[in-house]
């Protein structure tokens, strides 16, 4: 509701919200929520008059779609993550073409309306080359040392927040440097104990905005798995230790990271598993250079740089 309108586009929000897991009071509005949803989609999609409907599997693309599906307006689902959310599972059934990043997606949704086309990423991480002297310069890094980017989100991960705190004497003592994303909630306690340490070479920002320089100027990639940061490290093609976020829908984060982990692309870390042994995972791929180099390649094998053009595309088919 804050990027949409800041890249100057119009945007309108919807009540519907998720139902939660556990019996709570939450669960007791949803149908209203569902309720006032759907019938303000439907004005919305009678108001625009859209030759095409796409959604992306969130809670506000389902009235949405449901509504374009019931006026017989050609839709397309672009499924971001290996393991399909309930959203897309149910548009599915009517969509007309869906837009997958993972192989073997069957399981989920009618064969003859899939398309393997990745996922959307930024243009300024296609190509890093020459940009690792300017994000050492940037970042205020020491050339001579190996650095380790730690990524959290732009809210930040609890978990690879703590694991930091406990190596970060032991890897700055063995010449790493880390630039390391805290996330804006988190940040001003980990500056603080930060600054209690005095080390000189952990290098902490609530948010990266440069991030083709961060991953420029990266050796070792610490990261969650959400289905956009793994499309965006495939193509960067480093050496990644994936340590996915437990408190997601069905998990997905463990299966986007699995299936990298098993075509030999990436390392896997549990989050339970995080705090206490990320220093020995980062020593495996530095004292392993052939490993490092085999997960960078393997990974990059896997990326789809043209997904964007490749969505646009099927969506010009059903305009058509």
């Amino acid at each position: 509701m804050q990027k949409v309108p800041e890249a100057g586009y119009q945007i309108k929000g919807l009540p519907v919200a998720g139902l939660q897991r556990s019996l709570t009071l939450d669960n007791l509005s949803f149908p209203f929520k569902l309720l006032k949803s759907l019938r303000i989609a439907s004005g919305i999609v009678k108001n625009f008059r859209p030759d095409a409907v796409v959604g992306v599997g969130g809670y506000a693309s389902g009235p949405v779609l449901y509504a374009a599906q019931k006026k017989g307006i050609p839709t397309l689902v672009q499924e971001q993550n290996s393991y399909a959310g309930l959203t897309n599972k149910l548009l599915a059934k009517k969509a007309n073409t869906i837009c997958v990043a993972y192989p073997e997606m069957e399981k989920f949704f009618p064969a003859g309306k899939i398309r393997i086309t990745g996922n959307p990423v930024r243009k300024d991480i296609l190509d890093l080359s020459g940009k690792q002297e300017k994000a050492i310069e940037h970042f205020g890094l020491t050339p001579e040392r190996k650095t380790i980017l730690v990524l959290g989100g732009s809210l930040g991960a609890r978990t690879l927040n703590q694991a930091v705190l406990k190596d970060m004497k032991k890897l700055d003592a063995d010449g790493f440097q880390v630039l390391w994303q805290s996330g804006k909630f988190y940040f001003k306690d980990m500056q603080a104990q930060l600054e209690e340490s005095g080390l000189k070479h952990i290098h902490l920002r609530e948010f990266i905005r440069e991030m083709d320089l961060a991953y420029a100027a990266a050796d070792v990639i610490v990261s969650r798995a959400g289905a956009l940061s793994v499309s965006e490290l495939s193509l960067v093609g480093k050496p990644v230790i994936f340590i996915p976020s437990p408190n997601v829908a069905e998990d997905h984060q463990t299966k986007n990271a699995m299936a990298y982990v098993n075509h030999r692309a990436a390392l896997l870390l549990k989050d339970t598993e995080a705090v206490g042994q990320l220093k020995s995972k980062i020593e495996e791929l530095m004292q392993t250079p052939e490993l490092a180099d085999a997960l960078g390649k393997n990974m990059k094998d896997l990326a789809k740089p043209d997904a964007a053009n490749a969505i646009v595309n099927e969506l010009e088919k059903l305009v058509k």
